[in-house]
């Protein structure tokens, strides 16, 4: 690790830097930006928030974060993988399609299926310029798995861009939880690339990432002065692709992000069973049945960071597939036992979680 700090703390230090001080400085300017575009988050349904709050915040984090990746380009740090240029392309045209249809959807409100369309759509502009998931290494055996026919690359890849994306987006539900789980995602990405994978120019896209959300993170704790709306959307993208690219890290993102990730299905099968349509959206989360059970949501988001943080720390400190998948199992298996208490406490209270959103 210290020959990597050594050879390129600058460059670190310079992408970080940037980020982070142009979140920083153009956050506080999205708020009456918000008002005066109309992309304004009201108090009602699930959102019960206190008072108007502009939506307009996930512009400070996009701005930071492209910024300051093209500035990486031009660091004098090693490149490993010769398709790099046309990933980042990936990233670039990607993520400025889904974060406009998320400023849009700020705005118009746009139905479900609108929105998993562009998902769809934003997916195949990774896939078109090479960031795809071509293979995944067993746990059990150790092996590699790959060889699958293209059309089940397109499948998974599809798949895991849009579970990263609605994972994000079903996560913005409580101050500063969705940016400060992204952040520590970010971090862990950088720090398995830099340290772990020796890949730097890829590991500086998740520090800038990393800079930008946590330059954004003063103005979204709770009390939240401004909502990132529409870019959970661009967040959820930019942690699957770079998930994959300069060799797949869902392991390190499974662990870092399973809390969120089992929330998101124990929705889908809780409205499926329910009969509703599971995008519709309430106050079932983990996190508004927290809060609707009188926890604040300060006690709430840090009990995330901490979780989140512990569990993609165990991705760092092993190289054991094995002992990674078991963590997983664990983590799944304590959450469930969660949900399943948090559940039957908030029916005892008769907490209502049907909400139009």
């Amino acid at each position: 690790m210290s020959d990597v700090l050594s050879d390129y703390w600058l460059s670190f230090l310079v992408v970080f830097g940037l980020a982070f001080g142009i979140a920083l400085f153009i956050t506080p300017y999205t708020i009456p930006l918000g008002f005066r575009l109309k992309m304004v988050a009201v108090p009602r349904g699930r959102r019960q928030h206190e008072g108007a709050t502009s939506q307009a915040g996930g512009l400070a984090m996009f701005v930071a974060f492209m910024l300051a990746i093209l500035v990486a380009q031009m660091l004098p740090v090693e490149r490993t993988d010769e398709k790099e240029v046309i990933r980042l392309a990936g990233l670039i045209i990607g993520g400025c399609f889904i974060y406009l249809v998320g400023l849009l959807d700020d705005r118009y409100e746009f139905s479900p299926l609108i929105l998993y369309i562009a998902q769809i759509i934003a997916g195949a502009i990774a896939i078109t310029f090479l960031i795809f998931i071509e293979s995944f290494n067993n746990p059990l055996t150790g092996a590699t798995e790959s060889g699958w026919p293209f059309i089940v690359t397109i499948i998974i890849s599809l798949f895991w861009l849009g579970l990263m994306m609605n994972t994000v987006n079903w996560l913005d539900g409580a101050d500063g939880l969705a940016s400060g789980v992204v952040a520590i995602a970010s971090l862990m990405i950088f720090v398995h690339s830099a340290f772990e994978l020796r890949q730097v120019s890829v590991s500086l896209l998740a520090l800038a990432l990393f800079g930008a959300t946590l330059g954004f993170l003063p103005f979204n704790f709770h009390p939240a002065k401004v909502f990132m709306g529409g870019g959970a959307l661009f967040l959820g993208y930019s942690i699957g692709v770079m998930s994959i690219i300069g060799g797949a890290k869902m392991a390190t993102i499974l662990l870092v992000m399973g809390l969120p990730l089992t929330d998101l299905w124990w929705q889908i099968l809780r409205r499926l069973i329910q009969g509703k349509n599971p995008a519709h959206g309430d106050r079932g989360h983990l996190h508004f049945r927290l809060v609707d059970m009188g926890i604040s949501q300060r006690a709430i988001v840090l009990g995330y960071y901490f979780f989140c943080t512990c569990f993609g720390a165990i991705a760092l400190i092993t190289a054991s597939r094995l002992f990674k998948f078991i963590a997983l199992l664990v983590m799944v298996g304590i959450l469930i036992g969660t949900f399943a208490v948090v559940s039957l406490r908030s029916q005892k209270a008769g907490i209502v979680i049907d909400s139009n959103s």
